[in-house]
């Protein structure tokens, strides 16, 4: 696998200070976010200093029950080529269900939802990677993501998850360290038997990142500072093996350009004390092999005593076993029911499926609520700008009732327009604005673009605010 080094997630917002950071080998960049034909110039810039650029897809959902979308997949091949990039990532995810499968409404989550390690998930999971892999001019490389809810019925442990998904697929592995922690929190998983039961050969490479908790739940935000937990797994990991590639990853709430070159240090630190600590258990692995030749009676006993001398990941093999061919129509079904009525609960207040944790089901309905609001305020700046204070909880009780069957940009349309065939907002100014931009964007004919037709209507909103 190539070697990245040390690298920090592009963001517009930090665009400036990530060109001037010192130490930065490489950087990552959420794929739909970039267009091929445009590219940033400061990606141009970063490109053109053989700074290497990763596109890291968030919407493929290749955790489905159903097979990748062939656009979504066309369209990541193009941001691989138009970046130079040696290869490119993914997530094991679920983001959307329903549909044609199910015979249901399509729901879309807006964000990534964890998929079951059951037989049935981990045979569709390879398919569809597959699907993947034979459409992408670059290796793929897929992330395990942070949950806040388990699913009921599981069959594997997260290692023995992605141990057999690399094994039979040949899919790298982008090896979050801080939804290790997550999952620790929120799930009761242990991270250093996670990380034994990992195929180490096929790490691509690791990201880091910050997180806050809350009443007992961890939330992994990418807008906090990386915690000492987390860096303690990133020396576990490097005391395993050498990562090809480190990644510091920030999403918002972005500090001084100092803050994050402190981070990028402390993440070099606990890399160094896992290089010291695998050199250390290297030099008495050396030992004892030395030992062994001299005795061949002392490699014996050291056999009895270990049994099947491949240690966790042959226990991992043992448990997981070997891949078990089934019907793939029929499991992808029978995923696509158990997805879609997630969903359903967590976006549309349906029931909560049976053997799932009500309270926390809760927790990530909420979350998702607030997270589509973030981004739609990002997407439509114009919206919260237009309604100040009332844009927040005015979008949360819209989304309770208004599940995402589409993008951001529909949903900010969709959005408006509710609030319009309410009669709000109640101040007639904002209303008139409210629906000026909504016309703006989605009415018969769309309104002229000239500059000077522009300036006109700024203008005038400019002056009916004072």
């Amino acid at each position: 696998m190539e070697r990245l080094g040390t690298g920090i997630g592009w963001r517009p917002e930090i665009a400036d200070a990530v060109e001037r950071m010192p130490g930065i080998d490489w950087v990552e960049a959420v794929a739909e976010n970039v267009c091929p034909g445009h590219l940033p110039e400061s990606l141009r810039r970063l490109r053109e200093r053989g700074v290497t650029v990763v596109p890291h897809g968030v919407s493929l959902g290749l955790g489905g029950a159903d097979r990748p979308d062939e656009g979504r997949l066309a369209a990541l091949a193009e941001r691989v080529e138009a970046l130079g990039s040696p290869l490119v990532t993914e997530h094991i995810a679920f983001v959307r269900a329903g549909g044609a499968l199910t015979a249901s409404p399509h729901l879309e989550a807006g964000h990534l939802l964890p998929v079951p390690r059951t037989r049935d998930a981990l045979d569709v999971l390879c398919e569809n990677v597959r699907i993947a892999q034979e459409a992408l001019p670059v290796p793929l490389a897929v992330e395990n993501i942070a949950a806040l809810i388990s699913w009921p019925g599981e069959e594997m442990t997260e290692g023995q998850f992605l141990y057999e998904l690399a094994d039979r697929t040949g899919v790298r592995l982008l090896i979050d360290v801080a939804n290790l922690h997550t999952n620790h929190v929120n799930r009761g998983e242990d991270p250093v038997k996670a990380l034994a039961e990992l195929p180490l050969e096929a790490i691509a490479y690791v990201h880091v990142a910050g997180g806050f908790e809350r009443d007992g739940v961890w939330h992994d935000s990418h807008a906090h500072p990386v915690p000492e937990p987390v860096l303690d797994i990133l020396t576990d990991l490097a005391s395993r093996v050498s990562p090809p590639g480190v990644l510091l990853e920030r999403d918002e709430n972005f500090p001084a350009p100092a803050e994050l070159e402190g981070e990028l240090a402390a993440i070099r630190r606990a890399l160094e004390a896992g290089a010291v600590e695998r050199v250390k258990a290297e030099l008495r692995s050396a030992g004892r092999a030395a030992v062994r030749e001299a005795d061949p009676s002392v490699a014996e006993s050291g056999a009895l005593a270990r049994g099947d001398e491949t240690g966790a990941a042959g226990a991992t093999r043992g448990a997981s076993g070997l891949p078990h061919p089934q019907d793939a129509g029929a499991a992808r079904q029978r995923l696509g029911l158990a997805q879609a009525a997630l969903l359903s609960a967590l976006v549309a207040g349906t029931p909560v499926p049976e053997g799932f944790d009500r309270v926390r089901v809760g927790v990530q309905a909420r979350a998702l609520a607030a997270k589509r609001a973030d981004i739609v305020a990002k997407v439509a700046p114009e919206l919260p700008e237009i309604l100040g204070a009332d844009y927040r909880p005015a979008f949360l009780g819209y989304a309770q009732t208004h599940p995402m069957t589409g993008g951001y940009r529909r949903d900010a349309l969709t959005f408006a327009e509710h609030l319009l065939h309410a009669g709000r907002p109640g101040d007639t100014r904002a209303r008139r604005e409210l629906r000026e931009w909504w016309q703006d964007r989605s009415g018969p004919a769309p309104r002229s673009r000239r500059p000077a037709h522009r300036l006109v209507r700024a203008t005038r909103r400019a002056l009916l605010r004072r």
